[in-house]
């Protein structure tokens, strides 16, 4: 801990034996993070659900979301170093957010998605049949005819009442003209229907005026709650990884608790309600920050305070111009929210051009042992790009995964699909500090692997977490379902593979970083999380499947998702292999760190 003037502070008033204002971001980031990943765990199921979105189209409105949450941090620690400090950025930051998800708590009615066939156009009616299972209903000729999905693109008609006991996927069997449609059970081949929707427009972009909120608001929030924490620590201070561990372990909390209600919130009183409950996790983050401001002072100010009192254009000060720009970028992300091959674009551009240029920094601006340390964070924060667009996937094939193909009964509780996230953080909770003691262990011994090892090990964990998902599928039933603990087992090494990365890291950033561009680079590893997000959208298109009101063929989906786990998993576990092959040379390039 350090003092206003910058020099280390006694121990009085520690927390665990921390600076005691690691308890304040501790619990400001843990009510954030119940609320960020509440939402995010719901997220997928609302535009595939709600919205009746296809799963190409939810992938690329999640991963344009996710990768431009994780994009607005470069900017957002930028714009704390320079002008409003850490602290003020998080404040700032939590009130845009919270806006954001009190938005989404108002989504309008259902969406209404039509059979068209002939010249016909027929409502689809979408029936709750508990246990967070819906079946799907088209009146033709005063005939109620349950449509369910096929293979290979077609759908089937079933006669007579249907019901929850008629389950069954349709066959690909012999295709009835759209003009013989009756009581009897009717399969319609691809192209002889079209399943268009009708959306409320503005229900529709209320919602992506919400992500907006949410996305521009992150970008104040995240960089700078880490750098804080960072700033608590002097310079060789020992304590500084294992405060990143308990940071982390507030972070994963706040997210079990998210990841569990929310989408219970969601089966038992609608989406609505559990994003409202979002807002009130978010709410009580911002409150926490402001009522605790005085216990942070001298940590995260702006670095020339005069400056933000500076009149600029027409009586506006520096500081109010700053709020007045971050609300005018609601726009331009309000647009590329809705434009997932352009933020592709701007992503490839911008991401892979702030690399080179933190890299021309370093080689211009550095001495040779700090221009070394920032080449090796950038080129870890680079390989976090395959790490993170596996890992995300929780939030969308994964989830759908868990919808369409996971048996979630226990004892006769259905378990919402999108709460079978929460496994990740429970296990960080639980594992995080014994990975610390461990650590701790090898390191006395000096055993301890380096952070470009631990990276590789990451990786790897998180390829070998979808090949064990690989072999579940071989174990599915007649209906493609799966026992849930596989998908444990897959979580749990997912999880592992998070505590050997991302913790170490944070930790990373603020030690290989030149001091005067930390939060800079603290923005350039959540940009490398941003690049990974947009991938996560790359492989949900690829592993899409059709639905007819957010139903699908539970067969169909297993083999498409079992083709594209195969390729993301062999692909991490070879890329995995080859960090471990050259971590020598990055580990000379840390030059002690570690």
């Amino acid at each position: 801990m350090t003092s206003e003037a910058g020099a280390p502070a006694t121990r009085e008033g520690t927390w665990l034996g921390h600076p005691r204002q690691l308890f304040v971001c501790f619990t400001t980031e843990m009510w954030e993070r119940f609320g960020f990943y509440g939402m995010k765990a719901i997220l997928i199921l609302y535009l595939t659900k709600h919205f009746l979105f296809d799963d190409g189209q939810a992938a690329g409105i999640y991963a344009s979301y996710t990768a431009l949450v994780y994009l607005t941090p470069l900017i957002g620690g930028l714009v704390a170093d320079r002008y409003l400090g850490s602290r003020g950025a998080v404040k700032f930051g939590a009130l845009l957010m919270l806006l954001g998800y009190y938005g989404l708590a108002f989504g309008g009615p259902q969406t209404q998605q039509f059979l068209e066939i002939d010249s016909g156009r027929y409502p689809i009616e979408i029936v709750d049949v508990g246990n967070d299972r819906t079946e799907q209903y088209v009146t033709i000729n005063d005939q109620r005819l349950r449509i369910m999905p096929g293979t290979e693109g077609s759908i089937l008609l079933k006669g007579g009442a249907g019901g929850a006991a008629a389950d069954q996927a349709a066959p690909a069997g012999d295709t009835a003209a759209p003009a013989q449609v009756a009581a009897q059970d009717t399969v319609l081949a691809k192209g002889s229907y079209a399943l268009p929707v009708e959306r409320n427009q503005l229900y529709l972009y209320l919602m992506y005026l919400s992500l907006s909120l949410v996305i521009i608001g992150n970008g104040f929030f995240k960089p700078n709650i880490s750098t804080m924490v960072g700033d608590l620590y002097a310079p060789g201070d020992g304590r500084r990884e294992s405060g990143f561990y308990i940071f982390y372990i507030g972070i994963n909390m706040g997210s079990v608790l998210g990841q569990v209600l929310l989408p219970n919130m969601r089966q038992t009183f609608g989406f609505d309600v559990a994003f409202a409950v979002a807002g009130v996790g978010m709410t009580l983050a911002l409150l926490i920050a402001i009522l605790n401001d005085r216990k942070l002072k001298g940590y995260g100010e702006p670095p020339n305070p005069a400056l933000l009192t500076k009149n600029v254009l027409a009586g506006i000060n520096v500081r109010w111009m700053i709020y007045i720009l971050a609300f005018a970028a609601l726009v331009p992300a309000w647009i590329l929210v809705q434009q997932n091959e352009l933020v592709g674009v701007l992503l490839a551009v911008f991401g892979f051009g702030s690399f080179i240029a933190m890299i021309v920094y370093a080689v211009l601006k550095c001495g040779p042992v700090e221009r070394n340390r920032m080449i090796v964070a950038v080129v870890l924060s680079m390989s976090t790009i395959v790490f993170w667009s596996l890992f995300e996937q929780s939030g969308t094939t994964l989830t759908l995964f868990a919808d369409r193909n996971t048996d979630r009964e226990i004892m006769g509780w259905m378990m919402p699909a999108d709460q079978v996230q929460f496994f990740n953080p429970l296990f960080v909770v639980t594992l995080a500090p014994l990975f610390a003691v461990f650590w701790t262990y090898l390191q006395r011994r000096g055993l301890e692997p380096s952070t470009p090892v631990k990276f590789s090990l990451g990786l790897v964990q998180v390829g070998l977490g979808f090949l064990l998902l690989v072999m579940a599928m071989k174990t599915a039933d007649a209906n493609g379902q799966v026992a849930l603990i596989w998908l444990v087992g897959a979580y749990l090494l997912y999880t592992t593979g998070e505590l050997c990365l991302s913790p170490v890291g944070l930790s990373m950033i603020t030690k290989l970083s030149a001091p005067r561009v930390v939060g800079l680079m603290m923005g350039v590893w959540f940009l490398s999380s941003a690049l990974g997000q947009y991938v996560v959208g790359l492989i949900g298109q690829r592993a899409a499947v059709t639905s007819v009101g957010g139903q699908v063929n539970p067969i169909e989906a297993l083999a498409v998702y079992s083709q594209t786990f195969t390729e993301v998993g062999w692909f991490a576990v070879g890329f995995g292999i080859f960090m471990l092959i050259v971590s020598p040379l990055l580990k000379r390039g840390m030059h002690g760190v570690n």
